[in-house]
């Protein structure tokens, strides 16, 4: 399993996943952070960036945060 951080930007105007360097993402996420929106919406964005199932992503750290630490298969 591996390990990125992720940074969550929400309310963007579309959704997109950004490279910043080796292991660092920039998520902009046009949900809300409200309801577990933002997090569903992440997790499905980094399934389709990553090619793997939703259900294999988890979030490690951060669930409230914009700041996240995400597992990955």
């Amino acid at each position: 399993m591996a390990k990125i951080s992720v940074k969550v930007i929400p309310r963007a105007k579309k959704n997109t996943v950004e490279c910043i360097e080796e292991g660092k993402y920039r998520v902009r996420l046009t949900a809300p952070p409200v309801d577990e929106k933002a997090n569903h919406l992440l997790i499905s964005l980094l399934a389709k960036h990553f090619d793997v199932a939703p259900s294999r992503i988890r979030i490690v750290f951060g669930e409230n945060s914009r700041q996240k630490i995400i597992e990955l298969p």
